[in-house]
């Protein structure tokens, strides 16, 4: 039985995490990980931008310099798709590897867990995805081996588990989520960060900041009811006292070197305290869970039609995962903030706001103003309307998030398809 208070409510929360080395040149420490783990075969995954990078061939020298076969699956797709999942899956299956390596940013990352799932536990496709898109179906048992090593300071996919991809029939995205998920060991190295371009730097610090911001505001662990059992607490928990401290942390990691890391990429130092922030906020929110900015992000990416970010893959139209988040972020805040304006004010100082004379009233208007600022000095759009929205995509916009009740479900506000199609509207411009 789960621990529970006596008016039924969750009395206990629980800590995941993955094994993790950070610091500069810890990815040439890949092959000796990996042979510690028992890998004899490999399947490297990468996509085609990261490939032709040195990162890639220190990763794939370092593991058959350890003795372990090498099959490289090179063709991961930037932002995945259920089409690029199962490919893949695939890949996986037919060279039945014994580890997995991912090297590269969230996408690749994901892209190797799914394959890890669906290769490991064969299942048709939704099963595993999150209802209501999905089945949901638990994960039946362990994974095999996966090191993910991080080439962007962003995702915080290297310690948590969930995969992210684009259902192309809903034209939306969703996920998987289960512990089985999360790799087993992440190898952070700042190093692979040294060539990232701004927009880049930009869009996944974006990301962090919101995966810290999301956690540290989302409903408490202590008002969800306690599971089942035990062992089926969820990872989207709420707010609790772990994810507090990596959130807080990096809210000020990111206020201090963001700025400087977007502006200049030989500010080492820079570079590499975001890399930190990411990798606490993405420990944060792989216990905490996050809500409304991302729940509505899946649509922003999923309904995109023209728009072509600066530095990114620029095949087909897409809006990069940080951004679309960041966009709705000011807009979100704003309508929480009531709930416990001392948090979200608390989140606006750890960023650099001046919250002196602040109260209560004015917590969401102190915080969705700085968010806006530090929106302008790195070059994000000026809201939804800026990649291509009006605001006669609001309706669409709310259907297209209204599937992310994991998500949702997390938020400190009761949300419906009204409250999802208003904070739409008021995300389309801000300056």
């Amino acid at each position: 039985m789960s621990c529970c208070h006596t008016d039924g409510t969750e009395g206990a929360f629980t800590v995941d995490a993955s094994r993790i080395t950070f610091g500069r040149g810890c990815l040439a420490e890949l092959g000796d990980r990996a042979s510690a783990l028992g890998i004899t075969r490999v399947a490297l995954f990468s996509d085609p931008t990261i490939a032709g990078l040195e990162v890639f061939d220190t990763a794939a020298r370092s593991l058959r310099d350890a003795g372990i076969d090498v099959v490289a699956y090179t063709d991961v797709r930037v932002e995945p798709t259920d089409e690029s999942f199962k490919q893949a899956a695939a890949f996986a299956s037919e060279t039945a590897p014994d580890g997995y390596i991912s090297v590269g940013g969230g996408s690749v990352i994901d892209t190797a867990k799914a394959a890890n799932l669906y290769a490991t536990h064969p299942a048709d496709f939704l099963d595993y995805v999150n209802a209501p898109v999905g089945a949901g179906t638990p994960v039946p048992g362990p994974l095999r081996p996966h090191i993910a090593c991080p080439t962007t300071s962003g995702t915080g996919s290297e310690v948590t588990g969930i995969a992210i991809f684009d259902l192309l029939s809903m034209a939306a995205k969703t996920g998987i989520a289960s512990p089985a998920l999360r790799p087993t060991e992440a190898l952070v190295d700042p190093d692979c960060t040294d060539t990232l371009p701004p927009n880049v730097v930009a869009c996944s610090g974006l990301d962090v900041l919101s995966h810290a911001l999301e956690s540290y505001t989302a409903r408490p662990y202590l008002r969800r009811p306690p599971p089942p059992r035990p062992t089926q607490r969820p990872m989207s928990q709420g707010a609790n006292p772990w994810s507090d401290l990596g959130c807080g942390e990096a809210l000020r990691l990111l206020g201090r070197y963001l700025r400087r890391a977007v502006d200049d990429a030989s500010d080492r130092e820079a570079r590499e305290q975001v890399m930190w922030a990411a990798t606490l906020a993405g420990i944060a929110f792989g216990n905490a869970g996050v809500h409304l900015p991302h729940a509505m992000a899946y649509a922003v990416a999923g309904q995109v039609r023209d728009f072509r970010p600066a530095s990114y893959p620029d095949a087909e139209p897409m809006v990069p995962h940080g951004m679309s988040v960041i966009l709705n972020a000011p807009a979100a805040f704003r309508r929480t903030a009531h709930t416990d304006p001392g948090r979200h004010l608390f989140a606006a100082e750890q960023l650099g706001a001046d919250v002196r004379g602040a109260g209560p009233d004015d917590a969401g208007v102190v915080l969705a103003e700085h968010l806006i600022a530090i929106m302008r000095r790195v070059g994000m759009p000026n809201g939804l309307e800026g990649v291509g929205y009006t605001g006669a995509d609001s309706p669409a916009l709310a259907d297209g998030a209204w599937p992310q009740q994991r998500l949702l479900a997390n938020a400190p506000i009761e949300i419906d398809r009204e409250v999802l199609a208003g904070t739409f509207d008021e995300s389309m411009r801000y300056w």
